[in-house]
């Protein structure tokens, strides 16, 4: 039971810290990165680390740039202003 919520846990933790910056490009980049390593991580426990990294950047970077501050804020980034 322990091993099915990870993937759940990791997926919403990566969606919550995936919107750091200010403009949308940035706000990318950096979901992009979190989604890589989240997805990474759930890949692994299926057995496609390099998939799963590859959707994760994905997913990441799609909530990073589509939405805007007012709707998830984390604060400011430490690779891009």
């Amino acid at each position: 039971m322990r091993i099915h919520s990870l993937p759940a846990l990791l997926v919403i933790s990566a969606l919550a810290l995936s919107a750091c910056g200010q403009s949308p490009g940035c706000r990318a980049v950096t979901g992009a990165g979190i989604g890589a390593a989240g997805g990474a991580v759930i890949g692994a426990l299926a057995g496609a680390p390099l998939y799963g990294a590859a959707a994760g950047a994905a997913a990441g970077a799609a909530v990073g740039g589509l939405t805007t501050q007012n709707q998830i804020n984390a604060g400011s980034s430490p690779v891009c202003n």
